[in-house]
Protein backbone atom coordinates (compact mmCIF):
# COMPACT_ATOMS: atom_id res chain seq x y z
CA UNK A 1 0.00 0.00 0.00
CA UNK A 2 1.13 3.37 -1.08
CA UNK A 3 2.69 6.04 1.63
CA UNK A 4 0.45 9.21 1.79
CA UNK A 5 2.62 12.57 1.36
CA UNK A 6 1.56 13.31 4.71
CA UNK A 7 2.38 10.27 7.00
CA UNK A 8 5.23 10.31 8.86
CA UNK A 9 8.19 8.06 7.65
CA UNK A 10 8.80 5.46 10.61
CA UNK A 11 12.31 4.56 9.45
CA UNK A 12 15.31 4.53 11.92
CA UNK A 13 18.66 6.29 11.26
CA UNK A 14 21.78 5.26 13.16
CA UNK A 15 21.39 7.28 15.81
CA UNK A 16 17.75 6.56 16.19
CA UNK A 17 18.39 3.17 16.45
CA UNK A 18 20.81 3.15 18.94
CA UNK A 19 18.50 4.99 21.43
CA UNK A 20 15.62 2.91 20.54
CA UNK A 21 18.21 -0.18 21.38
CA UNK A 22 19.13 1.66 24.47
CA UNK A 23 15.75 2.06 25.46
CA UNK A 24 14.60 -1.28 24.90
CA UNK A 25 17.78 -2.50 26.73
CA UNK A 26 16.85 -0.86 29.97
CA UNK A 27 13.34 -1.73 29.33
CA UNK A 28 12.05 1.46 29.21
CA UNK A 29 9.15 2.25 27.03
CA UNK A 30 8.82 5.95 28.51
CA UNK A 31 11.92 8.61 28.50
CA UNK A 32 12.66 11.72 28.86
CA UNK A 33 14.99 14.20 27.10
CA UNK A 34 17.67 13.83 29.85
CA UNK A 35 17.63 9.89 28.66
CA UNK A 36 17.84 10.89 24.92
CA UNK A 37 20.92 13.75 25.83
CA UNK A 38 23.10 10.89 27.86
CA UNK A 39 22.19 8.27 25.25
CA UNK A 40 23.43 9.87 22.49
CA UNK A 41 25.96 11.86 24.01
CA UNK A 42 24.19 15.39 22.70
CA UNK A 43 23.27 18.59 23.96
CA UNK A 44 19.90 19.50 25.34
CA UNK A 45 19.05 21.71 22.10
CA UNK A 46 20.48 18.89 19.74
CA UNK A 47 17.95 16.14 21.55
CA UNK A 48 14.55 18.13 22.46
CA UNK A 49 15.54 18.70 18.01
CA UNK A 50 16.33 14.95 17.12
CA UNK A 51 13.30 13.45 19.50
CA UNK A 52 11.12 16.32 17.72
CA UNK A 53 12.09 14.78 14.16
CA UNK A 54 11.32 11.23 15.97
CA UNK A 55 8.37 12.18 16.70
CA UNK A 56 7.28 13.57 13.33
CA UNK A 57 8.39 9.90 11.72
CA UNK A 58 6.25 8.57 14.39
CA UNK A 59 9.14 6.51 16.61
CA UNK A 60 8.00 7.90 19.42
CA UNK A 61 5.01 9.76 20.98
CA UNK A 62 5.03 12.99 23.24
CA UNK A 63 2.94 13.01 26.08
CA UNK A 64 3.90 16.06 27.85
CA UNK A 65 6.78 18.34 27.55
CA UNK A 66 10.37 16.29 27.97
CA UNK A 67 8.41 13.18 28.49
CA UNK A 68 8.03 10.70 25.29
CA UNK A 69 7.07 6.90 24.60
CA UNK A 70 8.23 4.63 22.13
CA UNK A 71 5.71 3.65 19.71
CA UNK A 72 5.84 0.05 18.59
CA UNK A 73 6.77 -0.63 14.82
CA UNK A 74 3.88 -2.86 14.58
CA UNK A 75 1.49 -0.38 14.52
CA UNK A 76 2.72 1.37 11.46
CA UNK A 77 2.22 5.30 11.03
CA UNK A 78 0.57 5.44 13.92
CA UNK A 79 1.53 8.19 16.05
CA UNK A 80 -1.52 9.14 17.74
CA UNK A 81 -0.22 6.26 21.08
CA UNK A 82 0.47 6.98 24.81
CA UNK A 83 1.35 3.10 26.25
CA UNK A 84 0.12 1.63 28.75
CA UNK A 85 -1.57 4.51 31.26
CA UNK A 86 -0.11 2.77 34.14
CA UNK A 87 3.26 3.34 33.50
CA UNK A 88 2.45 6.87 31.83
CA UNK A 89 0.54 7.71 35.46
CA UNK A 90 4.21 6.60 36.92
CA UNK A 91 6.02 8.33 35.17
CA UNK A 92 3.91 11.52 35.55
CA UNK A 93 4.27 11.40 39.41
CA UNK A 94 8.33 11.25 38.82
CA UNK A 95 8.44 7.22 39.16
CA UNK A 96 8.52 7.18 43.10
CA UNK A 97 6.16 8.41 46.09
CA UNK A 98 2.83 7.69 44.07
CA UNK A 99 0.71 4.71 43.71
CA UNK A 100 -2.04 4.22 41.54
CA UNK A 101 -5.54 4.33 43.28
CA UNK A 102 -9.10 4.52 43.65
CA UNK A 103 -10.67 3.18 40.33
CA UNK A 104 -7.58 2.57 38.93
CA UNK A 105 -6.53 0.30 41.84
CA UNK A 106 -9.78 -1.20 41.87
CA UNK A 107 -9.67 -2.05 37.90
CA UNK A 108 -6.03 -3.93 38.91
CA UNK A 109 -7.88 -5.62 41.86
CA UNK A 110 -10.50 -6.31 39.30
CA UNK A 111 -13.03 -4.68 40.95
CA UNK A 112 -14.89 -3.22 38.79
CA UNK A 113 -17.60 -4.35 36.19
CA UNK A 114 -16.61 -1.51 33.30
CA UNK A 115 -13.18 -0.44 32.13
CA UNK A 116 -12.41 2.94 33.54
CA UNK A 117 -11.91 5.98 31.94
CA UNK A 118 -9.75 7.98 34.22
CA UNK A 119 -6.30 6.99 35.40
CA UNK A 120 -6.25 8.28 39.03
CA UNK A 121 -2.71 7.89 41.67
CA UNK A 122 -2.22 9.14 44.66
CA UNK A 123 1.06 11.23 44.98
CA UNK A 124 3.18 12.73 48.29
CA UNK A 125 3.86 15.90 45.47
CA UNK A 126 0.50 18.15 44.29
CA UNK A 127 0.07 17.11 40.62
CA UNK A 128 -2.15 18.91 38.43
CA UNK A 129 -4.55 16.90 36.13
CA UNK A 130 -3.18 15.80 32.67
CA UNK A 131 -5.15 15.15 29.40
CA UNK A 132 -3.10 13.25 27.22
CA UNK A 133 -4.40 11.66 23.92
CA UNK A 134 -7.94 10.84 25.08
CA UNK A 135 -6.87 9.26 28.47
CA UNK A 136 -7.41 11.65 31.73
CA UNK A 137 -5.04 11.55 34.19
CA UNK A 138 -5.47 12.69 37.77
CA UNK A 139 -3.78 12.95 41.23
CA UNK A 140 -4.67 12.89 44.64
CA UNK A 141 -2.22 14.37 47.10
CA UNK A 142 -1.79 12.75 50.32
CA UNK A 143 0.28 13.31 53.50
CA UNK A 144 3.25 11.77 54.01
CA UNK A 145 1.77 9.80 57.48
CA UNK A 146 -1.18 8.64 54.90
CA UNK A 147 1.05 7.04 52.31
CA UNK A 148 0.60 3.06 53.45
CA UNK A 149 -0.99 -0.45 52.45
CA UNK A 150 0.78 -0.56 49.26
CA UNK A 151 2.34 -2.92 46.87
CA UNK A 152 4.37 -3.76 43.62
CA UNK A 153 2.81 -5.34 40.13
CA UNK A 154 4.50 -6.05 37.60
CA UNK A 155 1.87 -5.03 34.24
CA UNK A 156 3.89 -6.97 32.02
CA UNK A 157 7.27 -8.72 31.47
CA UNK A 158 9.20 -5.52 31.71
CA UNK A 159 6.98 -3.33 33.88
CA UNK A 160 6.02 -2.60 37.28
CA UNK A 161 3.69 -0.06 38.66
CA UNK A 162 2.76 0.26 42.71
CA UNK A 163 -0.70 0.08 43.25
CA UNK A 164 -2.66 0.39 46.91
CA UNK A 165 -3.60 -3.10 48.32
CA UNK A 166 -7.32 -4.08 48.26
CA UNK A 167 -7.90 -3.31 51.58
CA UNK A 168 -6.67 0.46 50.84
CA UNK A 169 -8.20 0.96 47.61
CA UNK A 170 -11.66 -0.19 49.39
CA UNK A 171 -10.91 2.54 52.02
CA UNK A 172 -9.31 5.27 49.53
CA UNK A 173 -13.03 4.65 47.76
CA UNK A 174 -14.66 5.13 51.21
CA UNK A 175 -12.99 8.58 51.49
CA UNK A 176 -13.51 9.70 47.88
CA UNK A 177 -15.94 7.55 46.42
CA UNK A 178 -15.96 10.28 43.08
CA UNK A 179 -13.15 9.09 42.21
CA UNK A 180 -14.19 5.43 41.97
CA UNK A 181 -17.70 6.28 40.42
CA UNK A 182 -19.43 6.66 43.56
CA UNK A 183 -19.98 4.94 46.49
CA UNK A 184 -22.52 2.09 44.65
CA UNK A 185 -19.06 1.30 42.36
CA UNK A 186 -17.01 0.67 45.58
CA UNK A 187 -19.91 -1.13 47.23
CA UNK A 188 -19.51 -3.48 44.34
CA UNK A 189 -15.46 -4.15 44.62
CA UNK A 190 -16.30 -4.25 48.47
CA UNK A 191 -18.64 -7.98 47.35
CA UNK A 192 -16.64 -8.73 44.27
CA UNK A 193 -13.54 -9.49 46.77
CA UNK A 194 -14.99 -9.76 50.10
CA UNK A 195 -13.82 -13.52 50.63
CA UNK A 196 -10.09 -12.04 50.00
CA UNK A 197 -10.20 -9.02 51.88
CA UNK A 198 -8.69 -9.21 55.23
CA UNK A 199 -11.46 -7.71 57.93
CA UNK A 200 -8.43 -6.68 60.47
CA UNK A 201 -6.89 -4.55 57.64
CA UNK A 202 -9.28 -2.99 56.48
CA UNK A 203 -10.53 -1.85 60.21
CA UNK A 204 -7.10 -0.89 60.56
CA UNK A 205 -6.37 1.14 57.51
CA UNK A 206 -9.56 3.19 58.29
CA UNK A 207 -8.77 4.04 61.72
CA UNK A 208 -5.09 5.10 60.57
CA UNK A 209 -6.45 7.30 58.10
CA UNK A 210 -8.23 8.74 61.07
CA UNK A 211 -11.31 9.99 59.13
CA UNK A 212 -14.43 9.51 60.74
CA UNK A 213 -16.55 9.45 57.06
CA UNK A 214 -14.70 6.36 56.42
CA UNK A 215 -15.08 4.06 59.60
CA UNK A 216 -19.04 5.41 59.54
CA UNK A 217 -18.92 3.79 55.63
CA UNK A 218 -16.80 0.83 56.15
CA UNK A 219 -19.04 -0.22 58.90
CA UNK A 220 -22.00 0.36 56.92
CA UNK A 221 -21.15 -1.94 54.16
CA UNK A 222 -19.07 -4.28 56.10
CA UNK A 223 -22.72 -4.98 57.69
CA UNK A 224 -24.28 -4.47 54.15
CA UNK A 225 -22.18 -7.74 52.95
CA UNK A 226 -22.40 -9.84 56.46
CA UNK A 227 -18.83 -9.16 57.18
CA UNK A 228 -18.42 -11.49 60.37
CA UNK A 229 -15.97 -9.26 62.28
CA UNK A 230 -17.78 -7.95 65.77
CA UNK A 231 -14.85 -6.83 67.11
CA UNK A 232 -13.39 -4.71 63.99
CA UNK A 233 -17.29 -3.16 63.77
CA UNK A 234 -16.97 -2.12 67.98
CA UNK A 235 -14.26 -0.50 67.33
CA UNK A 236 -14.98 1.48 63.85
CA UNK A 237 -18.56 2.03 66.10
CA UNK A 238 -16.28 3.74 68.93
CA UNK A 239 -14.40 6.24 67.06
CA UNK A 240 -17.99 8.12 65.61
CA UNK A 241 -19.14 11.20 66.70
CA UNK A 242 -22.64 12.78 67.01
CA UNK A 243 -22.04 14.19 63.40
CA UNK A 244 -24.07 12.33 60.67
CA UNK A 245 -22.21 12.61 56.92
CA UNK A 246 -23.99 11.11 53.50
CA UNK A 247 -23.09 7.78 52.33
CA UNK A 248 -22.30 8.90 49.27
CA UNK A 249 -20.83 12.85 49.52
CA UNK A 250 -21.26 13.29 45.61
CA UNK A 251 -25.07 12.90 45.56
CA UNK A 252 -27.53 15.30 46.99
CA UNK A 253 -28.28 15.05 50.67
CA UNK A 254 -32.17 13.01 51.65
CA UNK A 255 -32.95 9.69 52.85
CA UNK A 256 -33.31 8.23 56.23
CA UNK A 257 -30.49 8.72 59.06
CA UNK A 258 -29.25 5.31 60.54
CA UNK A 259 -27.76 6.00 64.50
CA UNK A 260 -25.86 3.38 64.51
CA UNK A 261 -23.73 4.53 61.73
CA UNK A 262 -24.24 7.96 62.07
CA UNK A 263 -24.97 8.06 58.08
CA UNK A 264 -27.85 9.55 55.90
CA UNK A 265 -28.83 6.92 53.72
CA UNK A 266 -29.19 9.16 50.10
CA UNK A 267 -28.43 5.49 48.58
CA UNK A 268 -30.47 3.16 50.32
CA UNK A 269 -29.32 -0.71 51.45
CA UNK A 270 -31.95 -1.70 48.92
CA UNK A 271 -30.72 0.31 45.60
CA UNK A 272 -27.08 -0.65 46.41
CA UNK A 273 -28.06 -3.99 46.43
CA UNK A 274 -29.99 -4.14 43.16
CA UNK A 275 -27.38 -2.25 41.50
CA UNK A 276 -24.48 -4.69 42.64
CA UNK A 277 -27.03 -7.69 41.87
CA UNK A 278 -27.82 -6.48 38.65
Amino acid sequence: MRQTADAPRKTLGPKAARLVAELHERRRQVFSLRDAEYILGLSPDLARSFVAQLVRRGVVARLKPGLFCLVPFELGHEADYVGNPYVIARELAGGRDYFLSHGSAMEIHQMVTQPQLVVCATSLRPLRRRMIRGTEFRFVRCRRDEFFGTTDRWIDKHERIVVSDPERTIVDGLRSPDYCGGIVEVAKGFRMRRQALDPDRLVAYALRLGRGAVSRRLGFLMELWNVDHPKGLAELQRCLTATYVRLDPGLPAGGRFLRRWRLQLNVTPEEIQKAVLA
